[in-house]
């Protein structure tokens, strides 16, 4: 899916920062930190198929409900790693997912440098924050599928990341 021309919050335009990614291309390489504060790169996720979550805050109504949603759908879908990414502390993702029983996803801060956000063209320049995207990733590090959601407050097409996901594992 292309990204669209113009991100929106509520209406207001807003500049990504890096490039738009399509299916077909490698996936590129990004340096974020986990819950434990240790460092996690792309080749430390490799090897599996994967789900990359982007998400502005967790503590938002929309990116709640996201990464619940993807949480639930991890039971589902065995041999596929979820991320959620986020520009929040490790602290705090770690706080959200306790307070809401959040175990089957993982969770990643891109909070020291943006380098997923600026490599993956999710960072939103004016906020410094992510812009909601989903990347479904092979397990050979090859993009399968790719949706930047035009308008931040609103959720991502579900349906189109979960059977891109089934793909992945088929």
């Amino acid at each position: 899916m292309k990204r669209p021309e113009a991100v929106t919050l509520k209406g207001k335009p807003l500049t990504l920062v890096g490039p738009e990614l399509k299916a077909g291309d490698k996936a590129p390489d990004f340096e974020m930190v986990d819950q434990t504060l240790s460092a996690v790169n792309l080749a430390d996720t490799s090897g599996r198929p994967r789900l990359f979550s982007v998400v502005p805050s967790l503590d938002t109504p929309v990116c709640d409900a996201q990464t619940k949603r993807f949480n639930d759908a991890a039971a589902q879908l065995e041999g596929l790693d979820i991320y959620t990414i986020s520009m929040d502390l490790p602290f705090a993702q770690k706080r959200w997912c306790s307070s809401f029983g959040v175990d089957r996803i993982k969770m990643l801060s891109d909070h020291k440098a943006g380098s997923f956000g600026g490599a993956y063209g999710t960072l939103i320049d004016e906020l410094r924050i992510e812009s909601r995207a989903i990347f479904v990733i092979d397990a050979n590090d090859v993009i399968q599928h790719v949706e930047y959601v035009g308008e931040v407050s609103e959720a991502p097409n579900y349906d189109a990341a979960l059977e891109a996901a089934q793909k992945v594992l088929a």
